[in-house]
């Protein structure tokens, strides 16, 4: 992967990311890195790899699909990867990455012994009375490619 250039194109929810790396793929001659998925916010990250020229134009027809069906909060083209960066562009939250595992051949499991239900518990019910407080506003963010 280092060499090549590198597209990231970052939506808000899963569906947009897909329009988004369809419109990238069908456009330019690039590869599918993967998407990786944010920790909160429901932004999804969309990563590309290929030549420049291809690069730029995969990331622009991804960014006017994406932008025709839902939001877009940034997109980014490096021109050339630098050589230490391989693992985090595709890491383990990164989806889409064949996995490194071999399978093995599949041996036979012996059937389950059935064990007898446990008894049943009696949980304590306790009720706490807590003091209303008054709804907080959600948190809205606007990336500098993001509509007003």
């Amino acid at each position: 992967m280092s060499g090549q250039s590198l597209g990231l194109i970052e939506t808000v929810g899963l569906a947009v990311a897909i329009e988004a790396a369809d419109a990238a793929m069908k456009s330019a001659n690039v590869e599918l890195v993967g998407y990786e998925l944010t920790k909160g916010g429901g932004l999804v990250t969309v990563k590309l790899a290929g030549e420049v020229g291809a690069m730029n134009a995969a990331v622009a027809a991804g960014v006017a699909a994406a932008g025709r069906i839902g939001n877009v909060y940034a997109w980014k083209v490096i021109a050339r990867t630098a050589t230490g960066i391989d693992n985090l562009i595709a890491s383990r939250e990164t989806y889409g990455v064949p996995p490194s595992q071999q399978t093995s051949p599949q041996t036979e499991v012996a059937p389950l012994a059935v064990e007898p239900e446990p008894e049943a518990m009696t949980i304590p019910v306790v009720t706490v009375e807590d003091d209303i407080q008054e709804e907080e506003k959600p948190l809205r963010v606007r990336g500098k490619n993001s509509r007003r």
